[in-house]
């Protein structure tokens, strides 16, 4: 600097002064809109102040995450202001005011739904967007809640989809994204597809003092210069209001914060402000989704299990209809079909999740959800029953029984087949078509109907018969139970000993699995009870187990087919039963519990639980999972990894331990249907499977943990109590080797959809159909539906590799082709014809998806 001293010093100063204008000079972007509709907030007129809002500013753009089913409700109410609406909405070029970006039906988080689910979500949402804005082109998906998850690209991709945003900067309440990358990165799915995506930025950090911000939310002079600084050129920032919010444009005229700053679309920043193209990979992982709700409330558990049971039952109805109207060319319910998946859709709403008890008393979110799903359920037995010709009423004498699988893998598994109610099921017996005499157990009325349980083997989506005849059962062995000295009960199967201990709650005291040598599953060093109920009862002393006193245990079904051992104990007062249920040829060890709370108790972290939780503070009770009620499963693994499920997606936890307490720290402790734990060194697992989506805990020195049940303060402070008995079903499955290989994503596939025995009148015919056969593949089938005289079905691969798998469809086809989700053409498909069905080779990569579309369909 001294070289320069004779300088004059204003000169000295004109480069800094220049790159201070430029830097100054260099333009931001605002991303505002609105986001909301009539179930969550739309009111009355609020169309004709977006119109006008939209007239008085010419210099505004917005982007609308509005629920599709608002416009039904806004044609009646405002029909003037609609008309207006659609002229601004019209012009969807790059220049257009207006861009649609999220036309998601029920507006869904989606990592909490099933991955078909997703698909319903866009494919319904466009179709109504488009019935009031048919010029409507979709190009960037965006929310301003953190509705994403990691199977998006591909979805998006192939619903036409360019762009995407993974920023919700005011809407953090329920979670964010990881910070990561700069202006633009190629969102990358778990099965290779990509988008080109503005993240939050590795610079984007969260707003003090908030708990539902991140700095993005405005275009505040720290967050925009704090971009420019990490290289991020164009730097955007983004809010969606909630619809009702009377403040028009989100930042004035541009003269707030940081300057300059213009509104754009998000299609319109893409191509024309952002530098355009992506330089930067981000191989986005399920565990980037750092997002968190008061899971294990009891109010969450039910919706999350009321939503499960209807995404199973629908996706059934679809498959079984489609076998009744290609084999018996019954009429296609596509009203019926479209309406439960409208009410489960709406069932999957977001605020469904976060904000359960909003409403009128009586009108709820969890209200709406239970009539939701009740619609969806009502309809789905309808259809199933319809196809199935089987209503239980049947001449047990000499009827036929039906079989159906539902997946697309052949099965053979126990069924349990309702008779007709007063019969006595120890006098009758089944026989398969060559009039073979097949092993059967009578069982115990299940929904006042007596059962009968036998094992079927079921052609992939398809169906096999068998009858039904007044004939004593054969004595067979296998599957028993006993009651040992100690009056602890030991079960077995050709899978599994267990042993049940009457001492400590009826906790499993010994877990030995048969087929890997005899190997002992529970950590007997390790001091914890095995499949033990433990959590901190803050009002009343701190931890407290099951395993603390003995109980009652009673064999209740004792084979040859199925045994069933119930546990009678009480959990500090509160009466609560499980039962273990093992089936011989299963590997599933099922459990169903019932928890009969004798009034509301505080269960979870005690933190501010009685001195009122601020919304700012960053510390909240319920996310501490180590301290909720937990089903424990202490497993002698040395060296453990973590795999889990998502929509379309299997991810490897990267996380030391599942814990945290802070909204700053969240970590992605969820599984959707499953979760394993496997150990490379020994070469064994255990898998865990809910019927319902939750969190699971592990850490070192802490066992694999299913979370049963929190009741405290959640998100603003609102008291999420016990109102009633908990009830939950999961299933246990030790296995060899890793995940994929051992089939778990299968295993979870049977249990969510297992086979449906009816009685039908009408001789034998036949000893089975199959429909989609993708059996050995990896493969599974999540739908088939049909489109006038075409076939659509949807494969999902879930284990499988790389290579051109065989696909065998039970008839012919005119020609056959991979469609998009849009349904565009993607690839035509080479058909091969063998003993009258179609074979097909289809490829795609782990965790793609492919819908096939068959022309002229048919049967012989």
């Amino acid at each position: 600097m001294k070289r320069y001293s004779f300088l004059n010093p204003l000169l000295m100063a004109l480069p800094l002064a220049l790159c201070n204008a430029e830097a100054q000079a260099q333009k931001a972007y605002f991303i505002d809109g609105y986001h909301g509709g009539v179930y969550g907030h739309y009111p009355v007129g609020y169309t004709q102040f977006v119109v006008d809002q939209l007239k008085q500013n010419p210099f505004w753009k917005i982007n609308l995450e509005i629920e599709p089913e608002t416009w039904d409700s806004v044609k009646v109410r405002e029909p003037e202001a609609l008309a207006e609406f659609q002229k601004l909405f019209a012009d969807q070029s790059i220049a257009g005011r207006v861009e649609y970006v999220s036309p998601a039906y029920g507006q869904s988080y989606f990592y909490n739904v099933s991955g078909e689910s997703i698909i319903r979500h866009f494919d319904y949402g466009i179709k109504k967007v488009k019935a009031y804005f048919p010029t409507a082109v979709f190009t960037t998906y965006s929310s301003e809640e953190p509705c994403f998850t990691s199977a998006l690209p591909q979805i998006l991709s192939s619903f036409g989809y360019k762009y995407a945003s993974l920023k919700n900067p005011n809407t953090c309440w329920g979670g964010y994204t990881r910070a990561f990358g700069g202006e633009l990165v190629n969102w990358i799915g778990p099965d290779g597809s990509r988008i080109t995506t503005v993240p939050r930025y590795g610079s984007e950090g969260l707003e003090p003092n908030s708990t539902w911000q991140t700095e993005g939310w405005t275009n505040a002079p720290k967050y925009i210069n704090d971009a420019l600084q990490s290289g991020i050129k164009n730097p955007v920032a983004m809010t969606l209001q909630d619809a009702g919010w009377k403040n028009g444009p989100w930042i004035g005229h541009g003269d707030r914060g940081y300057q300059p700053t213009e509104y754009k679309t998000w299609r319109d920043y893409f191509t024309n402000a952002s530098i355009g193209k992506a330089e930067q990979d981000w191989h986005f992982s399920q565990e980037d989704m750092q997002v968190s709700l008061v899971w294990g409330s009891q109010v969450l558990q039910k919706i999350a299990q009321q939503v499960r049971v209807s995404e199973n039952k629908i996706v059934m109805a679809e498959k079984i209809a489609t076998m009744n109207k290609v084999y018996r060319n019954a009429a296609w319910p596509q009203t019926a079909i479209d309406e439960a998946w409208r009410t489960l859709m709406l069932s999957q709403h977001h605020d469904c999740w976060i904000v359960p008890y909003n409403g009128k008393r009586g009108n709820t979110w969890a209200d709406k959800v239970v009539v939701w799903t009740d619609t969806t359920n009502h309809i789905a037995d309808r259809i199933i029953a319809a196809a199935t010709g089987g209503n239980g009423q049947t001449d047990a004498a000499n009827a036929v029984v039906n079989v159906y699988n539902t997946t697309g893998n052949s099965k053979t598994e126990q069924v349990a087949l309702r008779l007709p109610a007063g019969i006595d099921p120890r006098a009758f017996s089944i026989v398969d078509l060559k009039n073979k005499q097949i092993a059967v157990q009578a069982a115990g009325e299940q929904n006042g109907a007596p059962v009968l349980y036998f094992k079927a083997t079921v052609p992939a989506m398809g169906f096999s018969q068998y009858k039904l005849i007044n004939k004593k059962p054969l004595k067979t062995t296998g599957a028993n139970a006993s009651v040992a000295a100690s009056g602890d009960v030991v079960m077995e199967t050709d899978h599994y000993k267990l042993v049940l201990d009457k001492a400590r709650g009826g906790s499993i005291k010994s877990l030995i699995v048969k087929s890997m040598g005899n190997r002992e599953f529970v950590d007997l060093k390790s001091g914890q009870s095995f499949n033990a109920l433990r959590g901190n009862f803050f009002d009343n002393g701190g931890f407290h187990s099951t395993a603390e006193k003995p109980v009652t245990l009673q064999i209740i079904e004792n084979g040859p087919l199925v045994v069933k051992a119930e546990i009678r104990g009480e959990l500090l007062s509160n009466p609560y039963t499980q039962t273990i249920t093992l089936r011989q040829g299963d590997r599933k060890i099922e459990c169903s519990l019932h928890i009969d709370w004798k009034a509301n108790i505080g269960i979870g972290s005690d933190y501010k639980q009685h001195g009122g939780l601020d919304p700012k503070d960053y510390t909240k009770p319920f996310y501490d999972d180590s301290q909720k009620l937990l089903a424990l499963f202490p497993v002698n693994f040395q060296s453990p990894k973590i795999y889990k499920d998502a929509p379309f997606d299997v991810t490897e936890s990267k996380l030391e331990n599942t814990f945290f307490s802070r909204w700053d720290s969240i970590k992605h402790n969820l599984m959707v249907s499953w979760v394993d734990l496997y150990d490379a060194k020994s070469n064994a697992g255990l898998a865990l499977l809910s019927d319902h989506t939750t969190t699971y805990t592990h850490g070192e020195n802490f066992p694999l943990g299913l979370n049963v049940q929190y009741s405290g303060a959640g998100l603003w402070g609102r008291n999420h109590t016990l109102t009633g008995p908990t009830t939950m079903r999961y299933a246990l499955v030790p296995h060899a080797d890793k995940w994929d290989k051992a089939g778990i994503s299968r295993e979870a596939s049977d249990w969510n959809e297992p086979a449906i025995a009816s009685l039908t009148t009408g001789p034998l015919k036949e000893p089975g159909k199959s429909l989609v056969d993708v059996t050995g593949t990896g493969y599974q089938v999540t739908t088939t539906l049909v489109d006038g005289n075409d076939l659509l079905v949807r494969l999902f691969n879930a284990e499988g590799d790389t290579q051109p798998r065989q696909v065998v469809l039970g008839g012919k086809a005119a020609s056959a082709a991979l469609v998009e989700l849009n349904g565009a053409a993607r690839e035509d498909l080479s058909i091969r014809s063998q003993d009258g069905k179609t074979v097909l080779n289809v490829a795609m990569p782990r965790f793609g998806i492919r819908t096939i579309r068959l022309k002229d369909f048919v049967t012989n």
